[in-house]
């Protein structure tokens, strides 16, 4: 799959925790289902153009894990897999 996102655009894979209560007990996935906020950048557009027309670099790049906003982010589904098209505004912070 070959990817390139336009603008400030970033192409994401939700990564999912998984649970663990206090006591050390697993919970499937069945139990409790949340949207992810927390996933692997896959692609990233060349950034937004500013009001002199320059465009501004991304502060993300490929590779990096990233916190994100939970309903900003937009669902999209490519071969069976589901996946995250966000804007640069929507990632609240990288994971180092």
């Amino acid at each position: 799959m070959n990817l390139k996102p336009l603008s400030n655009h970033l192409f994401i894979e939700p990564l999912e925790e998984e649970k663990v209560t206090k006591g050390g007990i697993v919970l499937p996935e069945t139990a409790e289902k949340e949207r992810p906020i927390k996933g692997k950048v896959l692609a990233t557009g060349p950034g937004k153009k500013n009001d002199k027309g320059e465009i501004q670099l991304m502060s993300v790049k490929i590779g990096d894990t990233v916190l994100f906003k939970k309903y900003g982010p937009d669902e999209v589904e490519l071969d069976g897999k589901k996946y995250l098209v966000a804007d640069e505004d929507d990632i609240l912070a990288i994971i180092e």
